[in-house]
């Protein structure tokens, strides 16, 4: 079995806080994963299996490139000119928090060259408990915002979707709203999984609990990166499904903004 199909429950966390990050991928000029120009680092390592993953690469914690979190800055701050008043870096992945020290690391250095620090999670790993939460609370000290990612307002419809059910997800996200850490909510919209108005008026529902929020992201499915199932040989189960319509992008759009009853 290829490392990139071993189920998500057998991914230890334990394994996979090393002092270098295993890294995907680099973007220096994104302009779409947070405010402003953004040096974009994506991370290997994923415990969720979303059927729409446009990068099932991102899934093992193998990476040719190991990099420490001053040689991540060191490049990032190259571009620092580009970014303006808005700009700055955003980890994304992957799953990100699979690699918390390496977070804590790289954002404290950031913040001390006074870099706006974006985090990019689906928030899979998030418990309240243990190390991992002492860690998370250190982490969000140099967090000035999160990209959250709500895959499924329904525990059993997310669990068919990603693999896992979703109470600790939802969970974060109202810690984040606890301590007013500012983020943006972003919701993949996929026809007849997502897009349904019941649904989407739960999360609306859920949204309204929380005092954090400053943008909501409706981001239509799209199957741009099937090629990369199959290259890694996984059966891709979403072949019969378009993308949403740019009414039905609008209409949930409309919904998780408050703007319809």
């Amino acid at each position: 079995m290829k490392e990139s199909q071993i189920p998500a429950r057998e991914v230890d966390i334990k394994s996979t806080t090393p002092t270098k990050a295993r890294v995907h991928s680099i973007e220096s000029f994104g302009s779409v994963d947070g405010p402003g120009i953004r040096f974009i680092v994506f991370l290997k390592g994923c415990t969720m299996r979303c059927r729409y993953c446009h990068n099932p690469d991102t899934w093992d914690m193998q990476s040719d490139e190991l990099l420490s979190a001053d040689e991540l800055l060191e490049k990032a701050l190259r571009y620092q000119a580009y970014w303006g008043k808005e700009g700055g870096v955003t980890v994304s992945g992957g799953e990100a928090l699979l690699q918390i020290d390496f977070l804590i690391d790289f954002f404290r250095k950031a913040k001390a060259k006074g870099v706006h620090t974006c985090l990019d999670t689906s928030a899979q790993p998030f418990r309240r408990t243990g190390i991992f939460f002492k860690k998370f609370e250190e982490l969000m000290r140099y967090t000035d915002l999160l990209l959250f990612d709500l895959k499924h307002i329904d525990s059993e419809e997310h669990k068919k979707l990603t693999g896992w059910s979703n109470e600790n997800i939802l969970d974060c996200a109202l810690y984040l709203s606890e301590i007013n850490k500012p983020i943006w909510i972003r919701h993949v919209l996929v026809s007849t999984i997502t897009d349904n108005d019941m649904y989407l008026f739960r999360l609306r529902k859920f949204i309204e609990r929380l005092t954090n929020v400053q943008k909501i992201e409706v981001l239509p499915y799209h199957s741009l990166g099937v090629f990369k199932w199959e290259n890694l040989k996984i059966p891709y189960t979403l072949n019969d499904i378009e993308p949403p319509t740019k009414e039905r992008v609008e209409n949930a759009q409309q919904i998780l903004q408050g703007m319809k009853k």
